[in-house]
């Protein structure tokens, strides 16, 4: 079976599910969420993108992101694709939410009612290779100045992040 996302309106109420693809190529409204992992050095853990990520493939992005199950709070999703993407899971913690619209070359558009999501830890992650080719601790203020170097080498949602809601990722 194909995964589904759930469809919500501007408040972030359940109006129906869809496939995955489907949605991304109508670009409906969809709730998602994106963790961002410190350590204690306030280091924020970054991935890159595995290559054959159905879009932003090979860019680079925060620690983990996707879209909650039906029934899974924010938290509970987040966790759970952190273990699926990364091979560990911590508690988390909801600080924000946001709606952006995204389209990609291969024309599959990203409309998601986004969670940020923040939770903390020190070890070294297990990386699942389908979903993730490499990843990193940086500091926030390495992010802020590459992301406005290199914009190309990260994903929309990521950047929307880092311009408009820093205030909540920043300790």
């Amino acid at each position: 079976m194909e995964e589904q996302v759930i469809l919500v309106n501007e408040k972030d109420e359940q109006i129906g599910l869809m496939e995955k693809i489907e949605a991304h190529e109508k670009a409906l409204l969809h709730r998602a969420f994106s963790v961002f992992v410190f350590n204690d050095k306030n280091e924020v853990m970054i991935q890159q993108r595995a290559l054959g990520k159905y879009h932003s493939p090979g860019l680079w992005t925060n620690t983990c992101c996707s879209h909650q199950k039906p029934g899974e709070t924010n938290t509970q999703a987040g966790e759970r694709r952190l273990q699926e993407e990364m091979g560990f899971t911590t508690p988390l913690k909801e600080v924000t939410s946001f709606i952006y619209k995204a389209p990609f070359d291969n024309g599959l558009t990203e409309h998601e009612f986004d969670y940020i999501l923040i939770g903390h830890y020190n070890d070294v992650p297990q990386i699942n290779e389908e979903e993730v080719a490499s990843w990193k601790w940086v500091t926030l203020d390495f992010l802020k100045k590459d992301i406005e170097a290199n914009p190309h080498i990260y994903t929309a949602w990521f950047k929307i992040i880092f311009e408009k809601y820093y205030q909540y990722i920043s300790k």
